[in-house]
């Protein structure tokens, strides 16, 4: 099972590319999809839309999950950021993929512990079930928590999938803790 995982947003959007196997999980690729902040808001949807898509038809994956949003504070952010989930949850529909929502809460009790997890404790948790498949890359402008944070999103969907009941069993069951 192939999984794509999308942390949402209209500057940089995280996706991550993980390859599930009996005994393991693979990493096919994370990175970013990014936009102009000076482009109007729906030219930047469109690129959303057209590197998403270039993205699925490369990968081809089984499954599209993705961070349900949920913001307290900003409501002009929550609005653009709404449209672009929108605008991705379209383009997995148009690929014949059905978009699979999980809440950040969710997210981070199961793969920390906590749901009120900060974005460095989920990285760790990340780094450590994926092991040395994935790390910063020097040198180069990556905002790895939004990739960090779009692996965590296709870690949650293949631990709810598989007979895996928590981060601990997994780990257990691979030797990895």
């Amino acid at each position: 099972m192939i999984v794509l995982g999308i942390d949402p947003g209209t500057a940089t959007t995280g996706y991550g590319v993980v390859k599930a196997h009996p005994t393991d999980i693979e990493v096919l690729e994370y990175e970013l999809i990014e936009t102009d902040k000076t482009w109007p808001q729906g030219f930047r949807l469109g690129e959303i839309y057209r590197q998403l898509d270039k993205l699925i038809q490369r990968v081809k994956p089984d499954v599209f999950a993705i961070e349900r949003l949920f913001f307290a504070t900003n409501a002009k952010t929550a609005m653009r950021v709404g449209q672009a989930c929108g605008v991705m949850m379209m383009c997995a529909a148009n690929n014949g993929l059905e978009p699979y929502e999980y809440a950040p809460g969710n997210i981070k009790k199961l793969l920390t512990g906590s749901g009120r997890a900060d974005k460095k404790e989920v990285q760790r948790a990340v780094i450590e079930i994926l092991g040395p498949r994935v790390r910063v890359r020097a040198g180069k402008k990556t905002h790895f928590d939004n990739s960090a944070d779009a692996l965590a999103i296709a870690l949650t969907h293949i631990f709810n999938m598989t007979e895996y009941s928590s981060l601990k069993d997994y780990l257990m069951t691979n030797g990895k803790s």
